[in-house]
């Protein structure tokens, strides 16, 4: 059952990410009504939202963009930075959202920054806690129990994550509708690339509770 159930999650998974790069490479070519770019449009949120102390660069590779609260940057991929499309812009912005979250203390941006160093940890070492927890499961079970408790923490990462997210593109919604960056048209794309985008942190969340059953299962069948 528990296979059926991952291979059904890897199948919306897939879906879920086809989805999300079918919005992005259409939106890519609608154009935002206006002459700015992807880093225009993230100097101007950040401008109206106080912030003067995070730069904005470009970083190769696509769909690599995000703030980095360590150094104060706005990092946006090379399609985004200089793009004057909805995606861009909706990116753009949504990247900003995360520095907004940053500049005004928003508490689940701030548990997930606490959360990194811990889960880091815990991610480097998981699986094969997990692996040797579940071979020496009958005369060891105590290892497989410190793996559970480290996957645990990683799941707590991905949920806590899915509030952060969600939290940054309603700002950049908001935002872009009120800064007039977007008209009616040019709304609802902005909209429904970010809600893809969404789905994505949504299915991980999912997938990474199922997995913690899992394996939550197999310890609970050993003490049977």
């Amino acid at each position: 059952m528990y296979f059926i159930l991952f291979i059904g999650i890897s199948i919306i998974s897939w879906l879920v990410q086809h989805n999300l790069t079918n919005k992005f490479r259409k939106y890519s070519h609608v154009p935002i009504g206006s002459s700015m770019r992807g880093r225009d449009i993230a100097a101007q949120m950040l401008r109206d939202n106080g912030i003067n102390n995070v730069s904005i660069s470009s970083t190769p590779g696509q769909l690599t963009d995000h703030f980095n609260p360590a150094n104060m940057t706005v990092n946006l991929s090379d399609v985004v930075y200089g793009s004057d499309s909805v995606a861009a812009a909706a990116v753009a912005a949504h990247e900003c959202g995360h520095a907004v979250q940053h500049h005004t203390g928003y508490s689940m941006l701030v548990l997930r920054s606490k959360l990194v160093p811990v889960v880091s940890f815990a991610s480097k070492w998981v699986s094969w806690v997990l692996l040797a927890g579940i071979f020496a499961v009958e005369s060891f079970p105590q290892l497989l129990m410190a793996g559970i408790a480290l996957f645990a923490l990683t799941t707590l990462f991905s949920l806590v994550t899915l509030p952060v997210e969600i939290d940054a593109s309603r700002r950049a919604i908001k935002w872009l509708n009120t800064a007039g960056v977007t008209d009616s048209y040019t709304h609802a794309m902005a909209q429904d690339a970010l809600r893809a985008a969404a789905y994505t942190y949504v299915v991980a969340a999912i997938s990474s509770l199922a997995t913690l059953s899992y394996y939550v299962m197999i310890l609970m069948r050993r003490r049977d």
